[in-house]
């Protein structure tokens, strides 16, 4: 049986943490700054159109992956100047980006996919010491928990503290003489930047890039950031992050046993929406369980004081 198939584990936890940093660039956008911000469906496919390119041109996987980071800041960057600078709405700035890398990506791949086969990777050098069974897993439980340390430490700097003040309350932070343009942009070029980098470690995973890979890749990390608040219910940024984490691990969990139990892939889409709507109205759910369990409750005692 698949369920008692550890493969199907070791797989399943290596897709996911390949996108735990597609969610934490969703988390700083979406919780953070409060901005909703649909360049992810370009920075996404930006990240692995430049790893791939990079890597096929001769570049060492490295130096390609932090190329890849860096072209997602830079479209971050570019998001929050039409934002801020232009005073055009944030969604539509999202949007605008998205549209502009589709064809951005294109010109830097040449053709709509490249083919990373045989290629060198940024795993290979873990796979020699741990194995191939064991190596890319290890590879990226790594790169994922010094991405979070890193952005737990920085969150808690003045200025990371600067950044998550602006997105509860820009108004008071604008009184303090802070730039928040400046803070907006910078936090999108951050979030978009690990977007990128989560790309490009996919594409690598994956041994190829695609045009259309970033397509429903803003929904993948919301429903990620969402079902992580469900288990960690806190604000505290380590425990936050650490939210993020699980609920991108638990969703392609719930992806991969939803194609086991014999849904088309065609069909991951609506099940994506459903695990959102789910966990977007547990909170609701319980309220209603508990007064409906506290109305019964009562009733009960009514009764036996007849």
């Amino acid at each position: 049986m698949w369920y008692l198939n550890l493969n199907f584990y070791m797989k399943t936890l290596e897709e996911g943490m390949a996108f735990v940093l597609l969610a934490m660039g969703v988390y700083i956008t979406f919780r953070i700054l409060d901005f909703a911000d649909l360049t992810v469906e370009g920075s996404f496919p930006l990240g692995a159109a430049v790893a791939a390119k990079s890597i096929v041109s001769g570049l060492n996987p490295v130096l390609a992956t932090i190329f890849a980071f860096l072209a997602g800041c830079i479209a971050g960057m570019i998001t929050g100047i039409i934002n801020t600078r232009l005073k055009i709405a944030g969604l539509l700035a999202g949007i605008l980006t998205m549209t502009s890398l589709y064809s951005i990506n294109l010109r830097i791949m040449g053709k709509s996919q490249i083919s990373l086969f045989r290629k060198p990777r940024i795993f290979d050098g873990f796979e020699r010491i741990f194995g191939s069974d064991y190596g890319t897993l290890i590879s990226l439980i790594i790169i994922v928990f010094i991405v979070k340390i890193l952005l737990d430490f920085f969150l808690h700097t003045e200025f990371g503290m600067s950044i998550r003040a602006t997105g509860d309350n820009p108004v008071m932070i604008e009184t303090l003489g802070i730039n928040t343009d400046f803070i907006k942009i910078f936090g999108l070029a951050l979030a978009n930047g690990m977007v990128a980098l989560s790309g490009a470690l996919f594409a690598q995973y994956s041994s190829s890039a695609d045009v259309q890979m970033g397509m429903g890749m803003i929904v993948v990390g919301l429903a990620s950031v969402i079902i992580g608040e469900v288990f960690v219910r806190t604000s505290k940024i380590p425990f936050a992050t650490s939210g993020v984490i699980l609920g991108a691990v638990l969703y392609r969990f719930a992806i991969a046993v939803s194609l086991r139990l014999g849904f088309d892939a065609t069909d991951l889409k609506i099940v994506t929406a459903v695990l959102v709507i789910i966990a977007l109205g547990a909170p609701s759910l319980r309220r209603f369980l508990i007064q409906d369990e506290f109305a019964e409750k009562l009733l009960e005692e009514v009764d036996e004081d007849a």
